[in-house]
């Protein structure tokens, strides 16, 4: 046995033992699935096993937990484009208060006689989109008393939704783009009013959504409305944006109360815009360059927005945020935060803090303990007053 029911954890949210079972959370109900999938491929490979014990929890489409074993959890693996999560498994589920105990899904209470029941100590919920980069299993992970890495409920929230994430940035005086937000029950505006408002060529995309899915370059109107009803399949909420002439940049964001800046890097993509086949399925789909080449004052500049971003949308343990570098008086354009950006091995996100010195292990293991950081502060706080 590799675990233990009732291992206890004390109050200051260190587990007793030497080693720590970190519950590495994967899949989900998203159209990001597949590449969560990979991220938590990397993580699980990467992860110091002299500190920590994964374990690993996959999420299959459908939204069920379940417990997997460390051998082939992933079918096609390294594959984006096969690439599945193992159907077997104990289903299983994280209740309030249970400090970190699955129960059977089932059942509602303990696992089958004979099964692994692991006691998680953090989780590192390695998700991306709705249901999982969005606040929702950030508040379950509260609930249920257990570390987790990452922001939480509200960061969360307020950076995987682009439209509330503009609105906040732009009021706290940031500088970003020209857009423009519809729901699902309002009329959206004529391709003609648009284009007065935002210029030509714009951009259609679901407000919560990642991973360049959903999202259309619009160059006419005949593009325009099957623009719009693609990205309305993805979330009763879209963003109308102006198309922004510029490089690329993307700087990653660490630390909890006082996070720090990676150096920048560039995406050049090659195809027209930087889409999910450019990112993750075509191998020739775009540059990376890392650090990108920039004058030191606009470097400095960019770390400096991306703190800012990060702090404003008060943000916790990691994101990746994202700005256009235009030609002008007023270069630089937040485009969007990521609060659990790409995490595989090839990602930006990893590769920046790997060219500023941090390994992608040593990284893991930072995440968790900014994790138990923020759960250590959390415990002292007052929650009755009698």
């Amino acid at each position: 046995m590799l675990y233990s029911a009732t291992k206890p954890r004390p109050k200051d949210g260190l587990p007793v033992d030497k080693k720590i079972n970190v519950g590495i959370l994967f899949g989900g109900k998203s159209a990001e699935h597949e590449v969560s999938l990979e991220s938590a491929r990397n993580v699980y490979e990467a992860i110091d096993r002299e500190k920590y014990r994964p374990v690993l929890i996959g999420i299959d489409k459908s939204g069920r937990w379940l417990l997997q074993e460390d051998s082939q959890f992933l079918l096609d693996a390294g594959n984006l484009r096969d690439i599945r999560l193992n159907g077997g498994g104990n289903p299983v589920a994280l209740v309030p208060k249970s400090g970190g105990i699955l129960s059977s899904s089932q059942t509602g209470g303990p696992l089958p006689a004979g099964a692994e029941v692991p006691v998680l100590d953090v989780v590192f919920p390695i998700l991306h989109g709705p249901f999982g980069e969005d606040g929702t299993v950030q508040g379950l992970l509260k609930l249920a008393d257990i570390p987790f890495v990452g922001s939480g409920v509200l960061g969360s929230a307020a950076g995987m939704d682009k439209d509330v994430m503009k609105r906040l940035l732009r009021d706290s005086g940031l500088p970003v783009g020209k857009f423009l937000c519809v729901g699902s029950r309002q009329e959206p505006p004529s391709y003609r009013e648009a284009v007065e408002l935002l210029g030509s060529p714009l951009f259609v995309k679901p407000a919560n959504m990642g991973s360049s899915v959903g999202i259309a370059k619009v160059h006419d109107q005949g593009e325009y409305l099957p623009a719009l009803k693609e990205a309305f399949r993805y979330d009763r909420k879209i963003i109308i944006e102006e198309f922004i002439k510029g490089r690329e940049l993307e700087c990653a964001v660490l630390g909890n109360g006082e996070p720090i800046a990676s150096i920048p890097g560039e995406v050049i993509p090659r195809r027209e815009f930087y889409s999910y086949d450019a990112k993750y399925l075509d191998e020739h789909g775009a540059a990376l360059v890392i650090p990108a080449e920039l004058p030191e004052p606009i470097r400095a500049q960019v770390q400096k927005l991306a703190v800012k971003t990060f702090k404003t949308l008060c943000c916790e343990g990691l994101a990746r945020v994202d700005f256009f570098l235009r030609e002008g008086a007023e270069p630089l354009l937040i485009n969007e935060i990521n609060t659990m950006p790409g995490f595989t091995r090839i990602s930006m996100y990893p590769k920046l803090w790997e060219a500023d010195g941090i390994s992608y292990t040593e990284l893991i293991s930072r995440l968790i303990e900014l994790a138990f950081s923020r759960f250590r502060e959390e415990q002292g706080l007052i929650t009755s007053r009698s």
